[in-house]
């Protein structure tokens, strides 16, 4: 079993600014320091087609259900690789390092009438017996609490032009 998540973060700014804030380091770091990880490493080479994207953040467990904090311990370390294929369209990759699971999926920009829509399509896999699909639907969770993360911290960054 798997749990697919999709969001969708509007942005009123062109496709080219979301484009640029999303190759900017300091719009990643700022958005990792809005989600009050731990601790965080970016790094971001190129633009546009063949940019790639590794952030590595390390997060407290703090709220999840003994079961989850049994798997993963008292920190979660997860591992964000993005590979942009176009300046619309990136492949996602999410690991959390020995751990059993995966998430991976695609990010696409589309803009219409100067406002663009960055649609994140999410699949979660843990291969666990009996509390897979309970750690799938809290990792869900999780990963759509960054998303809106993003998605506030983003908004200001592009009012700030």
């Amino acid at each position: 079993m798997a749990k697919r998540i999709t969001h969708d973060l509007t942005y009123d700014a062109p496709l080219a600014d979301v484009a640029a804030m999303l190759a900017d380091p300091a719009f990643r770091e700022e958005v990792c320091e809005h989600q009050r990880v731990l601790r965080h490493d970016v790094d971001v080479t190129g633009s546009g087609a063949g940019m790639r994207v590794r952030i590595e953040q390390v997060q407290a467990a703090k709220g999840l259900p003994s079961f989850a904090t049994r798997i993963v311990g008292d920190e979660i370390q997860i591992v964000q690789s993005e590979v942009w294929t176009a300046d619309d369209h990136g492949d996602i990759v999410l690991e959390i390092p020995g751990k059993p699971g995966e998430m991976s999926g695609t990010a696409t920009l589309r803009e219409s009438g100067g406002v663009t829509t960055e649609t994140v399509d999410l699949t979660v896999k843990v291969s666990i017996p009996l509390v897979g699909g309970k750690i799938e639907g809290l990792i869900a969770d999780l990963l759509l609490k960054a998303l809106r993360a993003e998605h506030t911290v983003g908004r200001a960054w592009l009012a700030r032009g």
